[in-house]
Protein backbone atom coordinates (compact mmCIF):
# COMPACT_ATOMS: atom_id res chain seq x y z
CA UNK A 1 0.00 0.00 0.00
CA UNK A 2 1.21 3.60 -1.08
CA UNK A 3 1.67 6.50 1.35
CA UNK A 4 -1.13 8.18 -0.59
CA UNK A 5 -3.20 5.25 -1.01
CA UNK A 6 -3.72 5.09 3.25
CA UNK A 7 -4.92 8.18 3.26
CA UNK A 8 -7.21 7.70 0.40
CA UNK A 9 -8.51 4.73 2.56
CA UNK A 10 -8.50 6.77 5.47
CA UNK A 11 -10.60 9.49 3.54
CA UNK A 12 -13.16 7.23 2.02
CA UNK A 13 -13.61 5.40 5.07
CA UNK A 14 -14.74 8.73 7.44
CA UNK A 15 -16.64 9.22 3.86
CA UNK A 16 -18.83 6.40 3.92
CA UNK A 17 -18.64 5.57 7.72
CA UNK A 18 -17.99 9.49 9.43
CA UNK A 19 -16.06 10.00 12.27
CA UNK A 20 -16.45 8.26 15.73
CA UNK A 21 -17.10 11.87 17.19
CA UNK A 22 -15.55 15.44 16.60
CA UNK A 23 -15.52 18.19 19.55
CA UNK A 24 -14.15 21.79 19.48
CA UNK A 25 -10.60 21.96 20.15
CA UNK A 26 -10.52 25.94 21.54
CA UNK A 27 -7.22 25.90 22.96
CA UNK A 28 -4.95 27.55 20.76
CA UNK A 29 -2.91 25.05 18.74
CA UNK A 30 0.35 26.29 16.56
CA UNK A 31 1.50 23.71 13.85
CA UNK A 32 5.10 24.23 12.65
CA UNK A 33 6.20 22.52 9.38
CA UNK A 34 9.32 23.72 7.83
CA UNK A 35 10.35 26.12 10.85
CA UNK A 36 7.31 27.88 9.83
CA UNK A 37 4.00 28.74 11.20
CA UNK A 38 1.67 26.83 8.87
CA UNK A 39 -0.80 27.04 11.70
CA UNK A 40 -2.18 29.18 14.76
CA UNK A 41 -5.76 28.54 15.77
CA UNK A 42 -8.45 28.48 18.29
CA UNK A 43 -10.94 26.61 15.81
CA UNK A 44 -9.36 22.92 15.83
CA UNK A 45 -11.40 19.89 15.62
CA UNK A 46 -10.47 17.25 17.98
CA UNK A 47 -11.71 14.38 15.40
CA UNK A 48 -11.41 10.51 16.49
CA UNK A 49 -11.35 8.67 13.40
CA UNK A 50 -10.94 5.30 15.74
CA UNK A 51 -11.64 4.45 19.78
CA UNK A 52 -8.67 5.59 21.13
CA UNK A 53 -7.08 9.11 20.53
CA UNK A 54 -8.03 12.25 18.61
CA UNK A 55 -6.35 13.78 15.72
CA UNK A 56 -6.57 17.81 15.28
CA UNK A 57 -8.46 19.07 11.73
CA UNK A 58 -8.45 22.80 11.33
CA UNK A 59 -10.50 24.63 8.86
CA UNK A 60 -8.64 25.43 5.63
CA UNK A 61 -8.88 29.20 6.34
CA UNK A 62 -7.08 28.77 9.68
CA UNK A 63 -3.67 27.53 7.45
CA UNK A 64 -1.46 29.76 6.19
CA UNK A 65 2.35 30.24 4.96
CA UNK A 66 2.01 28.03 2.76
CA UNK A 67 -0.01 26.54 -0.51
CA UNK A 68 -2.52 23.21 -0.74
CA UNK A 69 -3.09 21.11 -3.96
CA UNK A 70 -5.24 18.58 -4.16
CA UNK A 71 -3.71 15.57 -5.66
CA UNK A 72 -5.74 12.56 -5.19
CA UNK A 73 -9.91 12.70 -5.54
CA UNK A 74 -11.54 10.76 -3.01
CA UNK A 75 -15.00 9.70 -3.89
CA UNK A 76 -18.27 8.93 -2.10
CA UNK A 77 -21.58 7.99 -3.95
CA UNK A 78 -19.37 9.27 -7.27
CA UNK A 79 -18.68 12.80 -6.46
CA UNK A 80 -15.60 13.99 -4.81
CA UNK A 81 -15.84 15.17 -1.56
CA UNK A 82 -12.17 15.01 -0.43
CA UNK A 83 -8.72 15.10 -2.17
CA UNK A 84 -5.14 13.84 -0.71
CA UNK A 85 -3.32 17.01 -1.01
CA UNK A 86 0.07 18.08 -1.26
CA UNK A 87 1.39 21.26 1.53
CA UNK A 88 3.95 23.62 -0.25
CA UNK A 89 6.25 26.02 1.97
CA UNK A 90 8.23 27.92 -0.03
CA UNK A 91 11.88 28.89 0.25
CA UNK A 92 12.65 31.79 2.51
CA UNK A 93 15.90 33.27 1.22
CA UNK A 94 16.43 35.67 3.90
CA UNK A 95 16.64 32.83 6.78
CA UNK A 96 18.27 30.50 4.36
CA UNK A 97 15.31 28.19 4.62
CA UNK A 98 14.86 26.03 1.61
CA UNK A 99 11.06 24.93 0.16
CA UNK A 100 9.65 21.59 1.59
CA UNK A 101 6.74 19.89 0.57
CA UNK A 102 4.47 17.41 2.12
CA UNK A 103 1.40 14.90 0.71
CA UNK A 104 1.24 13.79 4.08
CA UNK A 105 -2.90 15.49 3.92
CA UNK A 106 -6.35 15.29 3.11
CA UNK A 107 -8.67 17.99 2.58
CA UNK A 108 -12.24 17.53 2.48
CA UNK A 109 -14.31 19.96 0.74
CA UNK A 110 -17.22 22.65 1.73
CA UNK A 111 -20.14 20.42 0.92
CA UNK A 112 -22.14 21.00 3.96
CA UNK A 113 -23.61 17.21 3.39
CA UNK A 114 -19.90 16.13 5.17
CA UNK A 115 -21.15 17.56 8.60
CA UNK A 116 -18.57 18.02 10.67
CA UNK A 117 -15.60 17.30 8.35
CA UNK A 118 -17.29 20.41 6.25
CA UNK A 119 -14.22 22.17 4.82
CA UNK A 120 -11.52 20.76 7.59
CA UNK A 121 -7.84 19.72 6.93
CA UNK A 122 -6.14 16.93 8.31
CA UNK A 123 -2.45 17.49 8.87
CA UNK A 124 -0.44 14.35 9.38
CA UNK A 125 0.77 14.85 12.66
CA UNK A 126 4.09 13.20 12.36
CA UNK A 127 5.00 14.92 8.96
CA UNK A 128 4.73 18.24 11.16
CA UNK A 129 7.91 19.07 12.54
CA UNK A 130 5.95 20.58 15.73
CA UNK A 131 2.69 20.83 17.22
CA UNK A 132 2.00 22.96 20.55
CA UNK A 133 -0.92 23.56 22.60
CA UNK A 134 -0.67 27.03 24.17
CA UNK A 135 2.99 27.02 24.99
CA UNK A 136 3.33 23.35 25.62
CA UNK A 137 4.62 21.02 22.59
CA UNK A 138 2.51 18.01 21.85
CA UNK A 139 3.80 14.64 21.76
CA UNK A 140 3.38 11.73 20.15
CA UNK A 141 -0.43 12.48 19.40
CA UNK A 142 -3.06 15.07 20.55
CA UNK A 143 -4.33 13.88 24.00
CA UNK A 144 -7.98 12.98 24.59
CA UNK A 145 -9.17 16.38 26.99
CA UNK A 146 -11.71 13.41 28.71
CA UNK A 147 -9.14 11.19 29.76
CA UNK A 148 -8.19 11.50 33.17
CA UNK A 149 -4.81 10.35 34.17
CA UNK A 150 -4.76 10.59 38.41
CA UNK A 151 -1.39 9.33 40.54
CA UNK A 152 -2.34 8.78 44.21
CA UNK A 153 0.46 7.92 46.81
CA UNK A 154 -0.36 4.98 48.52
CA UNK A 155 1.31 3.34 52.13
CA UNK A 156 0.29 0.05 51.11
CA UNK A 157 2.86 -2.96 51.38
CA UNK A 158 4.16 -4.08 47.91
CA UNK A 159 6.04 -6.81 46.73
CA UNK A 160 7.57 -7.74 43.19
CA UNK A 161 7.89 -11.20 42.18
CA UNK A 162 9.94 -12.32 39.12
CA UNK A 163 9.78 -16.56 38.82
CA UNK A 164 9.84 -16.44 42.67
CA UNK A 165 12.31 -13.95 43.54
CA UNK A 166 11.53 -10.84 45.17
CA UNK A 167 13.11 -8.32 42.88
CA UNK A 168 11.49 -5.08 44.77
CA UNK A 169 9.41 -4.16 47.91
CA UNK A 170 8.23 -1.28 49.72
CA UNK A 171 6.22 0.37 52.29
CA UNK A 172 5.53 3.15 49.57
CA UNK A 173 4.32 4.05 46.12
CA UNK A 174 2.39 6.16 43.74
CA UNK A 175 -0.83 3.83 41.89
CA UNK A 176 -1.07 5.53 38.68
CA UNK A 177 -5.07 4.97 37.24
CA UNK A 178 -5.46 5.25 33.57
CA UNK A 179 -9.02 4.00 31.47
CA UNK A 180 -8.58 1.47 29.70
CA UNK A 181 -5.57 0.40 31.76
CA UNK A 182 -4.53 -1.56 34.56
CA UNK A 183 -3.70 -0.06 38.16
CA UNK A 184 0.17 0.49 37.77
CA UNK A 185 2.88 0.21 40.74
CA UNK A 186 5.21 2.72 40.70
CA UNK A 187 8.02 2.32 43.25
CA UNK A 188 11.39 4.21 44.54
CA UNK A 189 13.84 3.02 42.21
CA UNK A 190 15.90 2.58 45.06
CA UNK A 191 13.58 -0.29 46.38
CA UNK A 192 14.33 -2.33 43.71
CA UNK A 193 17.09 -5.28 43.51
CA UNK A 194 19.67 -3.65 41.55
CA UNK A 195 21.49 -6.25 40.69
CA UNK A 196 18.77 -8.17 38.52
CA UNK A 197 18.47 -4.83 36.45
CA UNK A 198 20.31 -4.42 33.18
CA UNK A 199 19.40 -1.02 30.76
CA UNK A 200 17.86 -1.98 27.79
CA UNK A 201 17.70 0.16 24.69
CA UNK A 202 14.05 0.29 24.51
CA UNK A 203 12.50 4.18 24.71
CA UNK A 204 8.88 4.24 24.42
CA UNK A 205 6.67 7.62 24.24
CA UNK A 206 3.23 8.64 26.03
CA UNK A 207 1.70 11.96 25.65
CA UNK A 208 0.02 11.61 29.05
CA UNK A 209 3.09 10.27 30.92
CA UNK A 210 6.43 11.34 28.98
CA UNK A 211 9.28 9.11 27.06
CA UNK A 212 10.21 5.82 29.00
CA UNK A 213 13.31 3.82 29.66
CA UNK A 214 13.25 0.69 30.29
CA UNK A 215 15.50 -2.27 32.11
CA UNK A 216 15.65 -6.23 31.64
CA UNK A 217 15.28 -8.30 34.73
CA UNK A 218 17.97 -10.88 34.59
CA UNK A 219 18.03 -13.97 37.31
CA UNK A 220 19.93 -16.92 37.03
CA UNK A 221 20.89 -16.27 34.12
CA UNK A 222 17.27 -16.21 32.45
CA UNK A 223 16.33 -12.40 30.44
CA UNK A 224 12.91 -10.87 31.50
CA UNK A 225 13.48 -8.27 28.68
CA UNK A 226 11.83 -4.97 29.04
CA UNK A 227 9.51 -5.39 32.06
CA UNK A 228 10.23 -2.30 34.21
CA UNK A 229 10.11 1.07 32.81
CA UNK A 230 10.82 4.31 34.37
CA UNK A 231 10.06 8.01 33.59
CA UNK A 232 13.56 10.00 33.68
CA UNK A 233 11.87 13.50 32.77
CA UNK A 234 7.83 12.56 33.45
CA UNK A 235 5.12 15.31 32.19
CA UNK A 236 3.70 17.77 34.53
CA UNK A 237 0.62 15.68 34.81
CA UNK A 238 2.81 12.84 36.04
CA UNK A 239 5.42 14.83 37.80
CA UNK A 240 5.14 12.42 40.84
CA UNK A 241 6.50 9.52 38.91
CA UNK A 242 10.00 10.90 38.39
CA UNK A 243 12.18 8.69 40.51
CA UNK A 244 10.18 5.99 40.45
CA UNK A 245 9.77 2.43 38.50
CA UNK A 246 7.32 0.25 37.35
CA UNK A 247 6.44 -3.23 36.41
CA UNK A 248 4.69 -4.69 33.59
CA UNK A 249 2.00 -5.98 35.82
CA UNK A 250 1.03 -8.88 32.82
CA UNK A 251 4.56 -10.60 33.06
CA UNK A 252 5.18 -10.22 37.48
CA UNK A 253 3.76 -11.32 40.13
CA UNK A 254 2.63 -8.15 42.58
CA UNK A 255 1.50 -8.27 46.14
CA UNK A 256 -0.36 -5.49 47.38
CA UNK A 257 -0.64 -6.16 51.70
CA UNK A 258 0.78 -9.84 51.37
CA UNK A 259 -2.37 -10.62 48.84
CA UNK A 260 -1.08 -11.56 45.24
CA UNK A 261 -3.17 -9.72 42.10
CA UNK A 262 -4.55 -11.74 39.35
CA UNK A 263 -2.56 -10.44 36.60
CA UNK A 264 -4.55 -8.46 33.83
CA UNK A 265 -4.61 -9.70 29.91
CA UNK A 266 -1.60 -9.05 27.88
CA UNK A 267 -1.70 -5.54 26.19
CA UNK A 268 -2.56 -6.06 22.06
Amino acid sequence: MSRSTDLAELGSHLLENGPRKVIPAPRRIRVIYNRTVIVDSTKGSLVWEHDYYPYLYFPASEIHNCTLRNRQPIKSDGIIRASVAELHVAADESRKIPAAVTDRVVRFTDDRGLGALTGLVRLEFKAMDQWLEEDVPIYVHPKDPSKRIEVLPSSRRIEVRVDGKTVAKSGFSMHLHEPRLPTRYYLPMGCLDQTVLRRSELVTKCPYKGDADYYDVVIGGVEYPNIVWYYRYPALECGALAGMACFYNEKVDILLDGQLLERPSMPR
